[in-house]
């Protein structure tokens, strides 16, 4: 077969390059190739590769082994990344650096007291003074909308509608600088202090 292919190539390709030589033309191409740098070899066939027998009992062990990695990592707790924001610096830690309370003399710290006593008093006296205003406010507003409702029933309607006018709010556009288009912003030197972990 491959005898009477290499035969048909040579004689076609032969005439081929009678008539480019008759017709003068110098041509290098794959086509027109002189007949000895073709070359044919023989077919091979190949073999599929056997495929190797596995032992059971070899995939038992390593199933046994993988296993026994798996339980080993479940053991050890996962290293936990400190957070250092939370860690206390041991400067703070050091005893010395505790500062001791002022000590104040027996009428000093009587006067304190008192004075503590006569400032409770007086928020406790004010914060009773405006729960009893608004107390007496809240109830005249019920009397005046009661007396109302017996005088007209669309007066005491539009009295329940909120008031928009009431407390007056006004608001503007944003007050910043908008960004500029063409700003470049300059690059900050720095040191990258970033501690790595890896589990």
């Amino acid at each position: 077969m491959s005898l009477a292919l290499s035969r048909c190539l040579w004689q076609v390709l032969s005439r081929q390059t009678a008539s480019l030589s008759l017709l003068g033309e110098n041509v290098r191409s794959p086509w027109f190739a002189p007949v000895m740098t073709l070359k044919t070899s023989v077919p091979l066939s190949a073999e599929p590769k056997k495929k190797k027998r596995v032992d059971p009992r070899r995939e038992l062990i390593m199933r046994e082994r993988l296993r026994k990695k798996l339980k080993k990592l479940e053991k050890v707790p996962p290293e936990l990344i400190p957070i250092e924001d939370f860690i206390t610096s041991t400067k703070c830690l050091d005893e010395a650096r505790t500062r001791s309370a002022a000590k104040l003399s027996f009428e000093e710290s009587e006067g304190r007291a008192l004075l503590l006593k006569e400032w409770c008093r007086y928020k406790q006296e004010q914060h009773m003074a405006e729960v009893q205003a608004i107390e007496s406010a809240l109830e005249a507003q019920r009397e005046a909308l009661e007396e109302l409702r017996i005088v007209s029933e669309e007066l005491y309607q539009a009295a329940l509608k909120p008031d928009p006018l009431l407390f007056p709010f006004t608001h503007e556009g944003p007050v910043h600088t908008p960004p500029q288009a063409k700003y470049e912003a300059p690059e900050g030197k720095y040191n990258d202090i970033t501690k790595v972990y890896t589990q």
